[in-house]
């Protein structure tokens, strides 16, 4: 469900890289229960421009607001954002499998701060069971529940996108965050993600800002697209967006637009 609460907002951010401009005085605004993707060309800046607003990489210039809050005093509140990188790089040998990898998304959110007297072994039981479950579902929702006892560095890489799906959606996220999380992954699967995403929008109000090269998934899936080359050329629903001509002004000339065929 769509509605008028901006989850994120982004005034002039400005990064640079070294000496290169990688991302000039953007703005917009991601209101709750959306599906918003950047699109553009490599090296446009989709990457630089998530990684700053998610604190990853310095800003030279501009205010980023998420949840209400600037991102500095975001505190606890991280731990409603989830995201998933372009490039997941870690140490194939270390044994971890892949509920163990999942579980660690898990936070358990307490009302209230426990007593000595709570903290009994069977309220920690309570605790585990609950986490397990998470896991499980999560696993499940992301098709991905046949790997749960398989080690982590014998994942293939359409099986480890799901599973690090997986790790964002085992607990409530109001912003999911997705950096060409699809890259790799077969136009079935990229299509069963979109669907999911749709799912967790409708059903739980999240709010999905995503970097993505595939025009044609985007039309059909997000309700808004942002065309970027180092600034916003453009921002829109998919049918405004991503016309012929403003993806001709964000592309350039060498542009083709690729459609699957199912």
């Amino acid at each position: 469900m769509i509605n008028d609460s901006p989850i994120l907002k982004v005034e002039g951010l400005t990064v640079y890289q070294d000496s290169y401009l990688a991302v000039r005085d953007v703005s917009f605004e991601l209101l709750s229960g959306t599906n918003t993707a950047i699109v553009g060309p490599n090296g446009a800046g989709k990457s630089t421009l998530v990684q700053a607003v998610l604190d990853l990489i310095p800003r030279s210039a501009g205010k980023i607001e998420i949840l209400g809050r600037p991102l500095a005093r975001l505190g606890n509140l991280r731990c409603q954002l989830g995201y998933m990188p372009q490039n997941f790089i870690f140490d194939r040998s270390f044994p971890i499998c892949v509920s163990e990898l999942v579980g660690l998304g898990w936070v358990k959110q307490a009302k209230r701060k426990p007593s000595l007297a709570t903290l009994t072994t069977g309220s920690f039981g309570e605790a585990r069971q609950e986490k397990s479950a998470a896991v499980a579902e999560a696993l499940r929702r992301t098709d991905a529940y046949h790997l749960r006892n398989q080690a982590i560095g014998t994942l293939s890489g359409g099986q480890l996108k799901r599973v690090l799906l997986a790790y964002c959606l085992v607990m409530a996220r109001k912003l999911l965050v997705l950096d060409e999380a699809f890259a790799g992954v077969d136009v079935q699967g990229t299509a069963d993600f979109y669907t999911l995403l749709n799912e967790l929008k409708q059903e739980e109000g999240w709010t999905v800002l995503q970097v993505s090269h595939d025009i044609d998934m985007v039309s059909r899936y997000c309700d808004r697209v942002i065309c970027l080359n180092q600034t916003i050329v453009c921002t829109g629903v998919p049918e405004v967006a991503l016309s012929p001509q403003n993806l001709l002004t964000t592309y350039g000339p060498a542009f083709s637009r690729y459609q699957h065929h199912h």
